[in-house]
């Protein structure tokens, strides 16, 4: 077999090898089998992402409220007691006038975060559960609820 000039395939001998024929494109059947293949990974793949997707949240507030804890925990070290309900989470990126030995701001940004839905998170001191309560309210921003819309308390 020899290519030419225009880079057809030749047959080099007198047997007849057949034509080549090259596909410029994809028959109808293609694409819809194609495009079935497409909608069952999503069917399947898409709830499990999204579940996923939901509990990283959740997990994401647990992270936040224990890296709190552990700032209020520094903030008692060096003033003396944790920030009163009145003073809340503010106290630790700004002297709330009257924590003596005040040695922040404790947080490395200039305000309080919010909870990953972008609420405040709750802050109660002294507090039912221990020294501190710190609780972020869920998606819905209401007590209680399930999956996204439950709340994340900072004692359990």
């Amino acid at each position: 077999m020899q290519i030419d000039h225009v880079g057809h395939f030749q047959a080099s001998s007198p047997k007849r090898l057949g034509h080549f024929v090259l596909s410029r494109g994809f028959t109808l059947i293609e694409l819809l089998v194609v495009v079935a293949i497409l909608v069952l990974l999503v069917g399947i793949v898409g709830p499990r992402v999204m579940k996923t997707f939901s509990g990283a949240k959740t997990n994401a507030a647990r992270i936040q409220i224990s890296d709190l804890a552990g700032t209020l925990d520094i903030y008692r070290l060096e003033v003396g007691r944790y920030p009163t309900t009145a003073e809340g989470l503010q106290a630790l990126v700004e002297n709330p006038g009257n924590a003596s030995n005040w040695n922040g701001p404790y947080l490395k940004k200039p305000s309080v975060p919010t909870d990953p839905w972008g609420f405040d998170y709750e802050y109660r001191s002294p507090g039912e559960h221990g020294a501190f309560d710190l609780w972020s309210l869920g998606a819905d921003n209401r007590e209680g609820g399930e999956g996204e819309d439950q709340d994340v308390h900072g004692w359990e």
